[in-house]
């Protein structure tokens, strides 16, 4: 099942049919972006497993890739700000 990478949430998408002005029903991100792709990877050369893809620098912003496959989602959502704060608290907490 396919899923959005900002929100975490799934996605109906049957056959990889997402189009390039697709945004998520439920945060309203862009869809065909890179952090949505399968191929997106942060611990690769241009954040792309894809070693023909043009990567372009906005990895969050619609692009034109012939190469986008719709990911699982959720893998590369954005942590809120207080939730870092509050784990790292948490974290260094003194008993």
């Amino acid at each position: 099942m396919t899923g959005c990478a900002h929100c975490g949430k799934r996605l109906e998408i049957i056959g990889n049919q997402v189009g390039r002005r697709d945004t998520c029903p439920h945060c309203g991100e862009e869809l065909h972006s890179c952090r949505n792709c399968r191929h997106f990877d942060p611990g690769v050369a241009k954040e792309c497993k894809e070693p023909f893809a043009d990567v372009p620098g906005d990895k969050d912003s619609a692009n034109f890739c012939e190469l986008f496959q719709i990911g699982e989602g959720g893998l590369h959502a954005k942590e809120s700000k207080d939730a870092m704060v509050s784990a790292a608290e948490a974290l260094f907490r003194k008993k």
